[in-house]
């Protein structure tokens, strides 16, 4: 996801479900009303502008969510807009809540021998949700459109760029549109064809860059296309009020089995989620360490709608533009990844629900290992290094500003017991500094942040590549911090073409432990198991690692 906010984002991090549900702040944004044309198809409280009543009476599903920064498959960046855009669009192939890679749009794909080619076919009869026909020349329209520079993509060369003729296209400045590895042979054929074996083309697929536009819409529209958009997925766009709420319809053109629930309201103006949950306002939360006990308790009358979360393929941590003092100087990073003591806060501030991250890839993921030596919590140590650096001097160290995501309330504990500890042990002072998400995303995007902290990386596919390849590859769009490493490059190019994944997921975890030496982030938690409540009339809601349609299979008993 997406960033894959951390899946923002990711698809940067704020996990899909810790963002939307979580993250219920209040917004000051100008209302703004983007709305589809409703027809007496649209269930009538999705028509509805006060729509508070649990869904338990009218087969709508509600949660608390955020602010999307955006709708358009080929800009998402983060898990905030992905959570959504799933549920809009679809592409050729999708993951499965196992992370099992299956047809979507697609029905069926053959790969050539030399694993160059990839040929699918697509399901006959396939409609956007306005009616319209999809062809496979849709397909190459919009994997072109998506690497065009006037789209504004930060992602088309990490997921597209293996397609042969991309590259081509984006560096072109508008002058290249048609990428030859693009192929429709016909209606219902499309040939894509790669530069070289990757055993990870297919899954970069899944992700939304590579997703369908309607051509002829878009193109008929105009720019504001996206303000009544036409998708392929499960559900539509019914309705979006900056700051307000956020409604999806089911999609009656959808090929597979229509969406069991009549759509989704997402609360946007905030509240206390706990509270709502308890008034029947939402029909799911998660629990947070001041209700825990409580829910926990069998004879509180909310214990029977606990669940357990699983962990999400995610990790938090604090992010060095490598490039701007004085964080260009390895010694200084490493003093500051020394000093922190990640365990002390995940036993006192989180109560053991969270995990100290020292690599790089989760636990559980493919190619996770517990091999991968991390920079522990060692005063002396952290000490020697600042005196090594170029920047032991505090008189005359740069100005470090930490950017977070946040309209004005407190930053998160963390930030501010890491920003405590690094002044206290080291006598490093930091400035904190709080702006709107969608402007978070951007400056993070275009390489503009000193230090930035709040967010993290959730997986977008099942793939180590999509760790260590995307977010630390010298030419990666997605490499915010501007590290560079030849031998960490090197591995990267022999573990993308390698097809013995054993030998593969070695090679990635020997640049990893590159990386983890020369500190260009500082790694801070893995997620953990945690804990949600659903209202017993909701069937259907599975948790996934991964940022994937959900919303469909869900059904109001």
């Amino acid at each position: 996801m997406k960033l894959n906010i951390i899946k923002i984002t990711k698809y940067l991090l704020f996990s899909i479900f810790i963002f939307g549900i979580f993250s219920c702040g209040s917004s000051e944004s100008t209302v703004e009303e983007q709305s589809i044309e409703r027809s007496s198809k649209v269930a009538p409280n999705l028509q509805s502008s006060t729509n508070n009543s649990s869904g338990k009476l009218d087969n709508i599903f509600r949660m608390n969510y955020s602010d999307p920064p955006t709708f358009d498959p080929h800009l998402v960046t983060d898990t905030t807009s992905a959570g959504i855009i799933v549920e809009l669009f679809s592409g050729l192939v999708t993951l499965d809540e196992t992370l099992n890679i299956v047809p979507d749009l697609a029905e069926s794909w053959v790969v050539s021998d030399d694993k160059l080619e990839y040929t699918f076919t697509l399901r006959k009869g396939l409609k956007f949700s306005n009616g319209d026909d999809l062809k496979a020349s849709d397909f190459k329209w919009s994997i072109e459109r998506a690497a065009h520079p006037d789209t504004g993509s930060y992602n088309a060369e990490v997921y597209l760029g293996d397609i042969v003729g991309i590259t081509e296209i984006i560096e072109s400045d508008g002058e290249i549109t048609d990428a030859e590895g693009i192929v429709v042979i016909d209606d219902h054929t499309l040939k894509l064809i790669i530069d070289k074996p990757k055993t990870y083309f297919l899954a970069k697929l899944t992700y939304p860059t590579a997703f369908v536009l309607n051509k002829k819409y878009v193109e008929n529209t105009g720019e504001n296309w996206i303000d009544k958009p036409v998708g392929t997925g499960p559900f539509v766009l019914i309705e979006y009020q900056i700051g307000q709420v956020l409604k999806i319809g089911r999609n009656d053109n959808y090929w597979g089995d229509p969406a069991k629930i009549e759509g989704v309201i997402f609360n946007l103006a905030g509240g206390t989620s706990m509270a709502m949950y308890e008034n029947d306002e939402i029909d799911i939360t998660g629990v947070g360490l001041a209700d825990l006990e409580r829910v926990k308790d069998p004879n509180d009358s909310l214990n029977k709608d606990l669940v357990d979360v699983p962990p999400q393929f995610t990790l938090s941590y604090i992010g060095f533009n490598v490039k701007e003092p004085p964080f260009d100087d390895v010694n200084f990073r490493k003093a500051l990844s020394h000093s922190v003591d990640k365990a002390l806060i995940a036993e006192k501030i989180y109560s053991g629900l969270t995990k100290p991250a020292y690599g790089i890839l989760p636990p559980g993921f493919p190619g996770y290992s517990e091999n991968i030596k991390g920079l522990e919590y060692d005063l002396d140590l952290a000490k020697k290094y600042l005196a090594r650096s170029k920047y032991a001097d505090p008189t005359t160290r740069p100005r470090i500003i930490v950017t977070i995501p946040g309209t004005g309330g407190s930053p998160g504990l963390d930030t501010e017991v890491i920003s405590d500890m690094w002044k206290t042990e080291l006598g490093v002072e930091v400035e904190i500094q709080q702006v709107e998400w969608a402007t978070y995303l951007q400056d993070m995007n275009r390489k503009r942040l000193q230090v930035w902290a709040g967010s993290g990386w959730q997986a977008d596919y099942p793939d180590p590549q999509d760790f260590i390849d995307i977010l630390f590859e010298t030419e990666s769009d997605i490499n915010h911090g501007n590290y560079s490493n030849s031998k960490v490059d090197e591995l990267i190019r022999k573990a993308e073409i390698e097809l013995d994944n054993n030998i593969r997921y070695a090679l990635y975890n020997e640049a990893e432990q590159i990386i983890i030496d020369e500190a260009p982030i500082f790694p801070l938690w893995f997620d953990t198991d945690g804990y949600a409540l659903i209202k017993p009339w909701v069937k259907g809601y599975k948790f996934a690692p991964i940022t994937v349609p959900k919303y469909k299979n869900i059904s109001i008993e």
